[in-house]
């Protein structure tokens, strides 16, 4: 079987990045999910374990047409010659080349800071 892959680190899952996959999808492809393997820090607040569970949990209805394995982090894709497999970008419309995992962060991060101001 053969899939169609993707590599993020995907801190966290949003629309854009389900948009992204679904152009694969939607085309009967399977799609490999590489998640990152990447160190905690303020843009990366979930370890890679949990990036996995929450883009399993996301995209449970999909079944065996996804996988989602975590992969060394990375410093550059190459590729030779003749290899067997295309690569493909894909170009989101603007709406969706809007969402932005970094502003849901500073959400998620100001959210928890008033829950704790308010002790809520």
């Amino acid at each position: 079987m053969q899939y169609s892959m993707f590599i993020g680190r995907w801190q966290p899952w949003h629309d854009g990045h389900r948009w992204l996959i679904d152009q694969r999808l939607n085309e009967g492809k399977n799609v490999l999910v590489c998640v990152r393997e990447v160190s905690k820090d303020d843009s990366n607040p979930y370890d890679p374990l949990e990036v996995k569970f929450n883009i399993e949990e996301k995209l449970k209805d999909l079944g065996d047409r996804i996988k989602v394995i975590i992969i060394p982090d990375i410093e550059s894709v190459n590729y030779g010659r003749g290899v067997g497999y295309e690569i493909i970008e894909h170009v989101p419309p603007q709406d969706v080349g809007e969402i932005s995992a970094t502003k849901i962060r500073n959400f998620e991060k100001q959210r928890e800071w008033l829950r704790m101001k308010h002790g809520a």
